[in-house]
């Protein structure tokens, strides 16, 4: 990994792509340092400590929440506007005839994610601006919790959501990865330094023994390490072509193979499950004063941290991981596509015997990757009890997004280093080839 950067930086272009991306990353990170006009962001950040909506909403967000900056929403609007439109893709026939299409296709699917994420940022940064102006304490002096105010909170949120996706674009098309994924990471990491420093503090202090942190450090080290090993984990089902006789040439007979992922879903599951029971909190928000045993039923059994929440988080993303696979991995059709490209499995016949025998994969697979993301929802909190360091955030979640954003971008760095490897070896033949001319 590290050759691969030092070789990134030794190319021109490569090294103007990666400075680029760091580039708008600062940008991007900037913006998470100005408050929204109208809000009191150290009364804001510290009431949020105590709110487990404002906590457990600010942790998928990446954390920009707690001061509600004007990129509080970041990408949240655009990656939840995604998935809807991912899904929408295989069952609706004209966003399906879209997909289609090739460039122009993907193109017009990018734009109609834009507008509903630009739709769901105006609702969410309704509620959210309506949930932060309840407490008088948060608006800032020369503000009235009225209105207008709630309109220039919105106002500047839908602004933020759109500048931070054409932030994300810009990354994607000049600098090098994905960009809406690197904004993710960066919202993650930039937590880190101050979590570190407060776990340090509290290991000075005396509160915490050297033991229990060198087993919290060995445990996420391993964490990461299941991470990369289940990330790129797969099944490769074997796929044979029929040879064709086309005049005097054939074509075809190459043996090759179907990768089916461990963990097709990625964190969309533990990002629905997150989502669902954020409705609990809502309700008991809504009913603290109203409905005080409703409040106390679900702060006890529901709250975060409890058994019941734990099990109920659990049977959510088994549930959400083999409703997201399905709905990606469509036996039948990936039968009748090898079917009309002339391959097959070997032993297994085309058609329906092919798509029963891939459902039946998919189906073992989904099983392994929903226990694998039920494992990074529940480990952390079972190391946090038992070592006692509850001032680093352990997110299993956020571990596997920063591994699996790391991976994909080192591997599209050495895609970009081998060609240009080609073009170097190209460029040189042909040099050669004219002074032998």
């Amino acid at each position: 990994m590290l050759r691969a950067f030092r070789d990134a930086f030794r190319i021109p272009d490569l090294q103007r792509k990666i400075i680029f991306t760091l580039l708008l990353l600062a940008i991007y990170r900037l913006g998470n340092a100005i408050p929204t006009p109208g809000i009191n962001s150290d009364a804001l950040a510290n009431g949020s400590g105590n709110n487990s909506l404002l906590n457990l909403i600010g942790l998928i967000s990446g954390g920009n929440l707690a001061k509600f900056s004007i990129f509080a929403l970041g990408v949240l609007p655009y990656i939840t506007a995604s998935i809807v439109i991912q899904l929408l893709t295989t069952s609706l026939p004209p966003l399906e005839k879209l997909s289609k299409e090739g460039e122009e296709g993907r193109k017009k699917i990018n734009s109609y994610t834009r507008y509903a994420a630009i739709i769901l940022g105006t609702v969410q940064a309704t509620i959210f601006s309506i949930f932060v102006t309840r407490d008088a304490a948060n608006i800032a002096p020369g503000w009235d919790p009225g209105v207008f105010t709630i309109l220039v909170m919105v106002l500047t949120q839908v602004a933020g959501i759109a500048f931070t996706m054409w932030l994300g674009e810009r990354m994607t098309e000049v600098g090098l990865g994905n960009g809406i994924s690197l904004i993710i990471m960066a919202g993650i990491i930039a937590r880190y330094p101050a979590e570190i420093s407060a776990t340090a503090a509290l290991f000075r202090s005396g509160n915490l023994t050297i033991l229990p942190l060198l087993g919290f450090i060995v445990v996420v080290l391993l964490v990461i390490a299941g991470i990369v090993y289940v990330y790129q984990a797969e099944r490769r089902v074997p796929v044979q072509y029929a040879r064709k006789q086309v005049g005097g040439k054939s074509y075809g007979g190459q043996a090759t193979f179907l990768p089916i992922k461990v963990n097709q879903a990625g964190v969309i599951p533990v990002i629905f499950a997150s989502a669902m029971l954020i409705v609990p909190n809502l309700i008991q928000s809504a009913t603290a004063t109203r409905a005080p045993a409703v409040s106390t039923f679900i702060q006890r059994y529901l709250s975060s941290g409890s058994v019941w929440y734990t099990v109920l988080e659990v049977l959510l993303i088994v549930g959400f991981t083999y409703l997201y696979n399905s709905v990606q991995f469509d036996p039948r059709r990936i039968a009748e596509q090898l079917r009309e490209a002339g391959g097959f499995v070997p032993g297994v016949r085309p058609g329906a015997a092919t798509a029963e025998f891939l459902g039946k994969i998919s189906t073992r697979i989904s099983l392994w990757g929903a226990i694998f993301l039920a494992l990074l929802t529940i480990v952390p909190q079972i190391v946090q009890k038992l070592t006692g360091v509850t001032t680093f955030q352990f997110s299993g979640t956020g571990l596997l997004i920063i591994v699996g954003v790391a991976l994909e971008t080192l591997r599209q760095l050495e895609s970009q280093l081998t060609v240009r490897r080609y073009d170097g070896f190209i460029s040189k033949g042909r040099i050669r080839g004219r002074l032998q001319e």
